[in-house]
C-alpha cells in the first residue's frame, strides 16, 4: 500500500529557501543576544508532565501529554521558561545572574491559524538571578535592537505590569487579555461572566484603562536614555495582560505597525515560577520572539533576502576522464572558501549530458558552472560559465578563483 506524503495538521516542512530565510532571521536575533552577553542553552523536548503542569492557566489544555512504555506521565515543551526554571534548579551553582538565549521548537495542541502552528520555533533570552530593574531595561533594549537589527523601521514595545491587575479575578484578567482581539462590548461582557453585572463590568474596564503608569514603570523608563532605548519605542498601555499565570511584574508585547496578524513578541518578569522548583524566590526576566509572526511580518515589509543559492558553482563533469580534474577544481575552490557542488550522477562509462548539468544549476539559481573538457584538460584550463548572462569564458586553472570573487563584488 501506498503511503500518503503528508504532514499532519499544524506540522510543516521548511525547503530549502524558506529555510534559509529562517536560517538569515535567526542569525540576526542571536548576534543581538550574544552582544549583550546571552549565552545558548539547549533543553530535552521531553518533560515530566508535572514539570509542566500549573504553569500556564487556560492555557494548560494545550499540553501535548502521553505515558511512555514504563506508565510515566510525559509531556512536549510547551515553552522554553519553564524548562529554564527546571535547569536553574537542577544546576544550582550556575554564576548568577544566569543570562541565557534559546532557540528550540515547542509544541502546542492549538487550532491551526494564520501565525498559528501545533509546532513552532521559540526565540527566548532570560536573565535569572536579578530583581534589578536594570535587568528588564536590558531585556527591552535588547529586544528593541534585534528588530532594529532585522530592519523593523514602525515597530513599538506596549509595557504595563501585573500590580495593575491587583486584587482583580483571573477570569477578569483573561478577559482584559483578549482586548486586541474582541470589541470592548465583547470584554464587558466576559468580564460580567466573573460575577460582575455589566455595569460593575464597564466600571472595571474604565478603570483600568484610565490607570497610570505606576512607580515600577517610572523608574524603568528613567533608565532608559542611558541604556539606549528611544522612549518613543515604548508605550504603556495599562490593559496589557499577557495570559500566563507565572509573570509577577513588569510585561511587555512587541508590535509592528501594520502588521495584523497580532505582537512578534512578548514576556516580563516571572519572580516565583523558578521557586516552584527551588522552593525559594529566584528573580527572573525575560523575552520571547514569536518566531513564524517575526519571519512573516519581516517578509511582509520586504526584509529578509531574496531567493539565493547556497552554492556558487557547480563543478560539471562530462564522463570518466574528466572526473579526477574535476574533483581537484572543486576541492581547491571549497579549500578557498568558495561554496562548490559536484554533480552527482552515475558514470561508470555512461556520458552525461552538459545540457542536463547546466538545466540542474539554472533550477537550483546557481550563479556560475565550471567546464572541463578534453581540451581544457590538455590546456590546464577551465571554461567558466556566468548562468545569469550565458557568457563563458576559458581561463587559466590558477585564475579561477579570483575570477569567481571578482565576479561576485
Amino acid at each position: 500500500m501506498k503511503i500518503k506524503p503528508q504532514t499532519p495538521k499544524g506540522f510543516r516542512d521548511f525547503l530549502p529557501s524558506a529555510a534559509t530565510r529562517r536560517a538569515f532571521l535567526l542569525d540576526k536575533l542571536t548576534l543581538t543576544f550574544k552582544k549583550y552577553g546571552f549565552e545558548p542553552l539547549e533543553t530535552p523536548a521531553v518533560e515530566f508532565a508535572q514539570t509542566l503542569k500549573g504553569k500556564y492557566g487556560e492555557e494548560e489544555k494545550l499540553i501535548y501529554e502521553f505515558s511512555d512504555r514504563g506508565g510515566r506521565e510525559l509531556a512536549l515543551r510547551y515553552d522554553q521558561t519553564v524548562p529554564l526554571s527546571r535547569v536553574i534548579a537542577t544546576y544550582p551553582t550556575l554564576p548568577k545572574p544566569f543570562k541565557r538565549y534559546q532557540t528550540q521548537v515547542v509544541w502546542r495542541a492549538d487550532n491551526p491559524q494564520a501565525g498559528r502552528f501545533r509546532e513552532f520555533l521559540q526565540v527566548d533570552f532570560d536573565t535569572v538571578g536579578s530583581s534589578s530593574f536594570l535587568s528588564d531595561a536590558e531585556i527591552i533594549a535588547c529586544a528593541l535592537e534585534a528588530m532594529n537589527k532585522i530592519g523593523f523601521k514602525e515597530y513599538y514595545l506596549r509595557i504595563n505590569t501585573r500590580n495593575t491587575f491587583k486584587g482583580l479575578p483571573k477570569k477578569v484578567i483573561s478577559a482584559l487579555d483578549k482586548l486586541k482581539k474582541l470589541s470592548e462590548q465583547e470584554v464587558v461582557r466576559e468580564i460580567s461572566k466573573s460575577g460582575f453585572n455589566l455595569e460593575k463590568a464597564k466600571e472595571v474596564l474604565v478603570k483600568i484603562k484610565e490607570s497610570k503608569p505606576p512607580r515600577q514603570i517610572e523608574e524603568l523608563f528613567n533608565l532608559f536614555s542611558p541604556i539606549g532605548i528611544d522612549k518613543n519605542r515604548v508605550i504603556f498601555d495599562p490593559t496589557l495582560a499577557r495570559g500566563l499565570d507565572y509573570y509577577t511584574g513588569v510585561i511587555f508585547e512587541m508590535e509592528v505597525e501594520g502588521y495584523q496578524t497580532g505582537s512578534v513578541g512578548g514576556g516580563g518578569r516571572y519572580d516565583n515560577l523558578i521557586g516552584s522548583f527551588t522552593g525559594k524566590e529566584t528573580p527572573a526576566v525575560g523575552f520571547s520572539f514569536g518566531f513564524d509572526r517575526l519571519l512573516d511580518a519581516a517578509n511582509s515589509q520586504g526584509l529578509l533576502p531574496e531567493d539565493k543559492a547556497t552554492t556558487t558553482v557547480l563543478v560539471t563533469i562530462l564522463g570518466d576522464k574528466s572526473l579526477e580534474s574535476s574533483l581537484k577544481i572543486a576541492s581547491k575552490l571549497r579549500n578557498a572558501g568558495i561554496n562548490t557542488e559536484v554533480y552527482l550522477e552515475q558514470l561508470g562509462g555512461k556520458k552525461i549530458s552538459l545540457e542536463k548539468q547546466l538545466k540542474y544549476a539554472d533550477k537550483k539559481n546557481i550563479p556560475f558552472a565550471i567546464i572541463i573538457g578534453e581540451k581544457e584538460q590538455q590546456e590546464k584550463t577551465v571554461t567558466l560559465k556566468n548562468l545569469s548572462t550565458k557568457k563563458q569564458e576559458t581561463i587559466d586553472v590558477t585564475s579561477v578563483i579570483d575570477k569567481i570573487r571578482l565576479s561576485q563584488t
